[in-house]
């Protein structure tokens, strides 16, 4: 029985080192099939290399709150802000083709409706975390106004809280795919792999990748660059810990994940 294997990455945040780890990773797997969840920029240096990047790799490209507030032509950012510096790193045509990405993908797997979104069913600014209640979860699985009608999916991926988990129940399932350039408790780059075939009686599986890199390297990028807030870039990806609790009590204009 043919099966195939789709990498569901998401979250690269501008780490280009983390993404190319990853992507490396996806090809020695012999899987061509990528699909991507969003969140391409801010928080990272290279926002406007990871956008081209996922361009030319992936198959699937959809929309991440990041992608939709930071390039938004009607916000005005704080001039020598890091909100300013991430924009402005990016191209014209790439903040256009980012708020341009659609909503979510619906596709089939061993007889499995699936859908993948970048936060929630809603909309990608509100966040589902993992210690969710059950109408939390529900509500994943619903159709809105941002997925459009269609089938009712089984199978929900979706990333923004940067921490891969599964969970099943009422034969329904919800994978996080976790985060590839901002992973956070563990800073391990992770990603997600599914597998199943055209036939609704072919086995599925869906498995957690973590690839280890040289997040030192991308911290020095980061220098280099002149990126903001550093010691946030590296309380994240050196030691996985959410730079918002650096600036507890503080005026910043980072927005969470």
């Amino acid at each position: 029985m043919q099966l195939e294997r789709i990498a569901l990455i998401s979250d690269v945040h501008g780490n280009l080192t983390a993404l190319e780890a990853v992507l490396a990773d996806i090809e020695a797997r012999g899987i061509t099939r990528i699909f991507n969840l969003g969140d391409y920029v801010g928080k990272g240096p290279r926002g406007q290399a990871v956008v081209d990047r996922c361009r030319e790799v992936c198959e699937v490209n959809i929309l991440g709150n990041w992608d939709d507030f930071l390039p938004d032509p009607d916000r005005e950012w704080p001039a020598g802000g890091s909100m300013l510096w991430w924009q402005q790193e990016l191209r014209a045509d790439q903040r256009t083709w980012l708020r341009s990405l659609p909503f979510c993908h619906d596709f089939q797997l061993s007889g499995r409706q699936i859908r993948i979104f970048h936060a929630s069913a809603t909309t990608v600014h509100h966040r589902v975390y993992f210690d969710h209640d059950a109408t939390a979860y529900r509500g994943m699985f619903e159709n809105t106004p941002a997925t459009g009608d269609g089938p009712l999916p089984t199978v929900v991926g979706y990333g923004d809280t940067h921490d891969a988990y599964y969970e099943s129940d009422l034969g329904r399932t919800l994978i996080n795919v976790g985060s590839v350039g901002n992973s956070l408790n563990d800073p391990t780059p992770v990603y997600t792999v599914l597998e199943g075939g055209a036939d609704a009686t072919a086995p599925f599986g869906i498995q957690f990748v973590r690839v280890p890199y040289d997040a030192h390297a991308e911290l020095a990028h980061a220098r280099e660059l002149g990126a903001p807030e550093l010691d946030g870039y590296e309380a994240e990806i050196i030691h996985g810990i959410y730079r918002g609790t650096l600036y507890a009590g503080k005026t910043s204009t980072y927005h969470r994940d």
